[in-house]
């Protein structure tokens, strides 16, 4: 278990809804840069070996959403070249790779939540004012990976007797290809009705039914909090006065150097590498722990 997961369901909503909810909205260059360094390294510290393999599907997401921007926006006053009669600006290249950027960035972070937040924490923390909709939305969040762990060991089964997506015609690939999804497909109908069964057995929908949770809110988690909503409120009043906007069009805005704006550059770095800094120290402290056994 990693650190930051042993903090109060709590504290780490607060911190991935404040996380997220900033990184959707912030397209300041400075912003850009701490956002996506923040989210690439807690997702090495949390989940290093799915982050590097997923990537050879953000990369080539990366270019393209960039590459989209300057063929469809023609606006900016630096142009560089001409399609078809259309002028290419710096503008607007600029602001596709910077688009994609806070696009991929959000994933990191969504990427690090599913990994920290789990469905028992989610249901402990919504269950109560709305058990239904916690639990739709707790069951649709776990579809994605099971659904891609189920898909592996399916083509796995298929290809020890010869039923190989990768291997054969273009017609036996199909096939091939078909046959997985329809097994993939009988075995989440299956699924659900197992699931149905085992929420009916519990008891689910009963009146006065009791839950059971291990979370307790403890000192350090109020610490954290409300550091984090301390953080949270600094950032958003910047915003509001707006020290934190930034225009790539007609042309790119000045950065300006200030005390307010390198203030706000470290409240917003300081937000995000909270959990950094606890995964850091925690790992330190079990190295130190060991050594000296």
């Amino acid at each position: 278990m990693k650190a930051f997961e042993t903090y109060h369901p709590i504290v780490l909503f607060a911190y991935f809804a404040s996380v997220i909810g900033l990184s959707m909205f912030y397209m300041h260059p400075v912003y850009l840069l701490i956002t996506c360094i923040g989210a690439i390294t807690l997702n090495l510290l949390l989940n290093r070996k799915s982050f590097i393999s997923g990537l050879k599907f953000f990369l080539p997401m990366f270019f393209i959403a960039a590459i989209i921007n300057p063929l469809i926006s023609h606006d900016g006053e630096i142009i560089l070249f001409y399609i078809d009669y259309n002028p290419i600006t710096l503008e607007a290249i600029v602001y596709g790779f910077a688009m994609s950027i806070m696009i991929c960035s959000v994933i990191f972070w969504f990427g690090c939540y599913n990994v920290v937040m789990t469905s028992d924490k989610f249901l402990y923390l919504f269950g109560k004012v709305s058990p239904a909709l916690a639990l739709v939305i707790s069951l649709t969040l776990r579809l994605v990976p099971r659904f891609k762990h189920q898909i592996t060991v399916i083509s796995h089964a298929q290809k020890t007797i010869g039923m190989d997506i990768s291997a054969g015609n273009p017609w036996q690939r199909v096939k091939s290809g078909i046959r997985i999804i329809s097994i993939l497909i009988t075995w989440a109908l299956e699924n659900a009705i197992e699931t149905a069964d085992s929420m009916k057995a519990r008891g689910y929908g009963l009146k006065n039914r009791s839950t059971f949770s291990l979370f307790v809110f403890e000192k350090r988690d109020g610490f954290l909090l409300g550091i984090i909503l301390t953080l949270l409120f600094i950032n958003i009043l910047g915003s509001y006065f707006g020290v934190t906007t930034y225009y790539f069009y007609p042309t790119f805005t000045e950065l300006t150097v200030t005390p307010i704006s390198i203030g706000l550059y470290i409240s917003y770095a300081s937000l995000l590498v909270i959990p950094i800094v606890i995964e850091i120290r925690e790992a330190i402290k079990w190295r130190s722990l060991k050594y000296n056994m």
